[in-house]
């Protein structure tokens, strides 16, 4: 007799999908993907590109900016700002297309950044489900708890670049 077969939960099956639209990023730095579903059905997704018609970061290099935070002791990071990040694609594909993403789940690579925390927040977004964290997370970590969204990670550790 062979092994049961153990179908993935929703979770995993979300996430799985996530893992694969994130294959199609053009930016070799986070090759993030973003899945939003709702009632267990795949409304859109998004993943790290360019906007449309622009140069990509696979063709022509990252455009990459210093970031101070003043807020945490004047660290300093870099970002390749070439890119619109998975979840923002994702979000503009459902505007795009007409499609409510009110009290849906986002499925993402990690910790979304501050302004796409706040665009989760505004679209109504109910709960969002990381693979794993980012390291400047926190405060879009609170953001979205005091928004009264549920934030879960499948993984404890922090996302690493390249």
């Amino acid at each position: 007799m062979s092994e049961h077969y153990k179908r993935p939960s929703w979770d995993d099956y979300f996430m799985e999908i996530m893992d694969t639209v994130s294959k199609r990023a053009t930016c070799g730095r986070g090759r993030s993907g973003c899945v939003i579903a709702k009632d267990n059905r795949l409304l859109v997704s998004g993943y790290v590109g360019s906007p449309v018609g622009l140069a990509h970061c696979d063709d022509v290099g990252h455009q990459m900016k210093k970031v101070i935070h003043v807020d945490e002791g004047n660290r300093e990071t870099e970002h390749c700002v070439r890119t619109v990040h998975a979840e923002q694609n994702a979000i503009c594909q459902a505007a795009k297309n007409g499609i409510s993403i009110s009290g849906a789940t986002l499925y993402c690579r990690m910790t979304p950044c501050r302004v796409c925390a706040m665009l989760i927040i505004n679209c109504g977004i109910a709960r969002v489900v990381c693979q794993r964290k980012y390291q400047a997370g926190t405060e879009s970590e609170e953001m979205l708890r005091e928004a009264g969204i549920k934030l879960e990670f499948f993984e404890e550790q922090i996302q690493e670049y390249e």
